[in-house]
């Protein structure tokens, strides 16, 4: 079984197989920290995939980005398994191999979107992967990471955007609309946000297809045929 991390129950059942055990984080670091660590005795490895935000202004929605390493704030840089990475990259429509920044919150407008890549020379940022990398080290887990981008670098998320993931991983539609109510203007912005999410996903439900069994993570080259 491949342990996932993602952030959304949406991405969670776009994700969905027999051959995987799903966390949705929902933006709790220590809510997915402990639900993996509860699961990572029954996985073969950890995956984090999902949504993510771009720190660089070349990556648009729908682009797929496989992480070599994850940076953070809490920890030393941690290497992805290259071997799983190579597959990732290979199944992946136009994936590109770069660094991935985990962070505890948001990185929500566009200034702070530079600062963090020209801090980091991350080209992709997310809310799971360092978590989904840091228990994947303890316990000795091949681990991978791949994100397909939701919003692009040189916009800045609406504060009704922000408000919409609960801590479960489910969406708060209310908390989107009294922040809605609270500052109309933002309503052509979170338009654009759902449109471009819409694509994202998209890209994420096929990517479940393509990537197959274990998301990639089970080298089925090298796994014993039985030709009994």
């Amino acid at each position: 079984m491949i342990l996932v991390a993602t952030g959304l129950r949406r991405e969670a059942q776009l994700l969905a197989g027999p051959d995987l055990i799903i966390v949705a984080g929902g933006g709790d670091r220590e809510r997915l920290a402990a639900a993996l660590e509860a699961e990572a005795a029954n996985a073969s490895g950890i995956i984090s995939i999902g949504l993510g935000g771009a720190l660089t202004e070349d990556l648009k929605p729908g682009d797929w980005i496989v992480a070599r390493e994850i940076v953070s704030a809490h920890t030393p840089v941690i290497a992805t398994d290259a071997a799983w990475s190579a597959r990732l990259l290979a199944a992946l429509p136009g994936a590109r191999s770069e660094s991935l920044l985990g962070s505890d919150t948001i990185v929500a407008d566009a200034k702070a979107k530079r600062e963090a890549h020209a801090e980091t020379g991350a080209a992709v940022v997310d809310m799971e992967s360092h978590i989904a990398a840091e228990v994947a080290a303890r316990h000795g887990l091949p681990f991978a990471a791949a994100r397909v981008i939701s919003d692009a670098a040189d916009r800045s998320l609406p504060k009704a955007a922000q408000a919409g993931m609960a801590a479960d991983g489910s969406m708060d539609i209310g908390a989107v609309l009294r922040a809605l109510a609270a500052s109309p203007w933002q309503l052509p912005a979170l338009i654009r946000v759902g449109s471009e999410a819409g694509t994202a996903f998209k890209a994420l439900g096929r990517a479940r297809d393509l990537l197959g069994p274990g998301l990639g993570g089970l080298d089925l080259g090298q796994l014993p045929l039985d030709v009994a």
